[in-house]
């Protein structure tokens, strides 16, 4: 199986999307109309220093994407599985899977970009080596309850938001527990309670939007499963002071089978995350390993064949025939004596 993976805000840089738009000029004159500025220019050269501002970062990431998207469609017709975009590429996975065209999405953002921007007096920060669990226990023990995760990106990159004073308070409690610290250059505190004064002209400017049903299942950022229909445009509103569940996404993405991911658009930012979390993933599947086959072992050395134990669900006491043993490679289990099967080691206690 196949899914598509789209990037968000900090995957641009001056020179993207310079292999695609010549490949797609009436997509590129579309944008560039609708904008009001070419697209191509601030892309490639940037010229007064606009791309990394969020009002013009959104609408390009959008478009480079969608091209990059288009492009990679001639090279490889055959439909993905699954699609997935990481808070702004969302909305580049939706347009991917025929959800809404490709103006309305550029209108989507272009709006999105511009109101995010009003919001000022937020920061943003990037904490690695901690887990989602030990940077809440950290704000918590600390009294920064006024601050938001925004991205839960891989079991130990997560990126928390709020005003710019408690997020400079967070530093040294952050530090102290053992992670890293790294300011983002972001203008506002995305993904985070803070965006809610800009949440109902945004919901307004969705409203306008006919959404179709998704031609392949886009995984929503709030509640990492798949988008529905219906539900598509309170998603979209909810995302702007949500966490982006990037973590669980893929994670959901990894358990529908044997999983290969292609991410589209400029960097490769989504692919070293999915790297972490398939990494995270194996190193805790080996991890539940070796404490089965430790419970299985600890067990033979207490009790031989031929044990009394009771079972939670059987009211007469029975007799165990064989040693314990990893059954499926990962249910711990002991054959029993008229039971006619085995039965789990964490429903018998030893008589």
């Amino acid at each position: 199986m196949k899914s598509y993976l789209f990037p968000g805000q900090g995957a641009q840089y001056v020179g993207m999307g310079k292999a695609w738009f010549d490949l797609f000029p009436e997509q590129t004159q579309t944008a560039s109309d609708m904008l009001g500025y070419c697209i191509k220019t601030l892309c490639l050269d940037d010229p007064h220093n606009q791309l990394n501002q969020t009002e013009y970062t959104q609408p390009a990431l959008y478009v480079v994407s969608a091209l990059a998207f288009l492009a990679h469609q001639q090279r490889d017709p055959a439909p993905a599985d699954f699609m997935a975009g990481h808070s702004l590429g969302e909305y580049t996975a939706l347009f991917a899977a025929g959800a809404l065209s490709f103006e309305d999405g550029l209108r989507l953002v272009q709006q999105r970009g511009a109101l995010m921007s009003q919001v000022r007096g937020g920061a943003m920060v990037a904490v690695l080596a901690l887990d989602e669990a030990a940077i809440r226990a950290t704000l918590a023990e600390h009294q920064l309850d006024a601050l938001d995760i925004a991205n839960l990106n891989s079991p130990q990159q997560s990126v928390i938001s709020g005003l710019s004073d408690d997020i400079g308070r967070a530093q040294q409690a952050i530090e102290q527990t053992g992670g890293r610290f790294i300011r983002l250059n972001t203008s506002g505190a995305f993904h985070s309670r803070y965006m809610a004064n800009v949440q109902a002209d945004f919901a307004r400017c969705v409203a306008e939007v006919e959404f179709k049903a998704p031609s392949v299942p886009v995984i929503a950022n709030v509640s990492a499963l798949p988008h529905q229909r219906n539900t598509i445009q309170s998603q979209l509103v909810a995302q702007l002071t949500r966490s982006v569940r990037w973590t669980e996404t893929i994670t959901y993405l990894l358990a529908q089978g044997d999983m290969t991911f292609v991410e589209l658009g400029p960097k490769k930012v989504l692919t070293k995350l999915v790297a972490e979390i398939k990494q995270h993933a194996a190193e805790h599947a080996h991890s539940d390993a070796q404490t089965l086959a430790q419970q299985v072992e600890q067990w033979n050395q207490t009790h031989g064949v031929g044990t009394t134990i009771k079972v939670a669900h059987i009211s007469e006491p029975m007799r165990t025939r064989t040693p314990a043993m990893l059954l499926f490679g990962h249910r711990p289990a002991v054959y029993v004596e008229g039971a006619q099967g085995y039965i789990a080691l964490d429903e018998a206690t030893a008589l």
